[in-house]
């Protein structure tokens, strides 16, 4: 697998850090966070984003994220998909293959049966906008209890449901872990379908309690990774495995340090 550098695991840098580090790190990819580079543009070009990107030697891969599309309220639906033609746009620039879409919370009342359907209409309308510009919407389930997809089978109930090639899904091991998926769920996806492998790791602690922030370096943490690791190699995934990290306490840290253990901790992971 080729190895991405996910801009979360440095939130407090610019996105023009970002770059610069990973580079330096031995990253292969870029997975940009969507609000370091509307900050960059308020001042700079796309065309000086891709000039940095080009100079650091990286590739892009996905921009993160388009977050509660499947809120079932006309005006956010309205702003989804206003953000879904806006990021579009840089991922073309950008020669970014994709952009990740997140669920939000299950509103009161609301059935499995509905807030899968209502995914499946928004992300086909994303589509609508996204596919036309050469973009593909890679959809990431959280494995929180307040989410409304919080599983592997589930987020791929959603991709199935769609059954477009521009159309796919997002691993991450700590939602995975959180979220109580199986490996076997993992063995029902079309590795074509799979569109990022986020790898990390998170603290010893109730799953039901896991939050962003107690993310760990891949290997420092309990979630079994090796055998996630495994069971996405041998559905045949040959793509990303970007690390994404939320801990703030290595937001404190020098940057490119941070990047420079995630980078060694997860090729180790990789390799065993």
């Amino acid at each position: 697998m080729k190895l991405g550098y996910n801009g979360a695991t440095t939130m407090a840098s610019p996105f023009e850090t970002d770059v610069r580090i990973a580079g330096a790190a031995g990253f292969d990819v870029l997975e940009i966070t969507a609000t370091k580079l509307d900050k960059y543009l308020q001042t700079h070009t796309l065309a000086d984003a891709r000039k940095l990107i080009d100079a650091a030697s990286l590739k892009t891969h996905a921009i993160n994220s388009i977050e509660q599309i499947n809120s079932r309220d006309a005006a956010t639906r309205a702003k989804v998909l206003a953000r879904t033609r806006e990021i579009s746009e840089w991922c073309r620039a950008l020669d970014c293959p994709w952009m990740i879409a997140v669920p939000g919370p299950t509103p009161p009342g609301a059935t499995w049966e509905q807030m899968r359907d209502e995914t499946v209409a928004v992300l086909r309308a994303m589509n609508d906008l996204s596919a036309p510009r050469g973009v593909n919407l890679a959809f990431e389930f959280l494995g929180f209890p307040w989410c409304s997809v919080q599983t592997v089978a589930q987020a791929w109930e959603i991709v199935s449901a769609i059954n477009l090639p521009t159309v796919g899904i997002v691993i991450d091991t700590c939602h995975f872990f959180a979220g109580g998926s199986t490996i076997e769920s993992i063995k029902a996806i079309d590795a074509r379908k799979l569109a990022v492998f986020h790898i990390n790791d998170v603290e010893k602690m109730p799953r039901e309690y896991i939050e962003d922030a107690n993310r760990l370096f891949p290997g420092d943490g309990v979630i079994p990774l090796k055998e996630i690791v495994a069971a996405v190699r041998g559905i045949g995934y040959r793509g990303v495995a970007s690390v994404e990290l939320f801990r703030p306490e290595y937001w404190k840290r020098k940057p490119l340090v941070v990047a420079k253990e995630a980078y060694a901790k997860s090729k180790k992971v990789l390799r065993s």
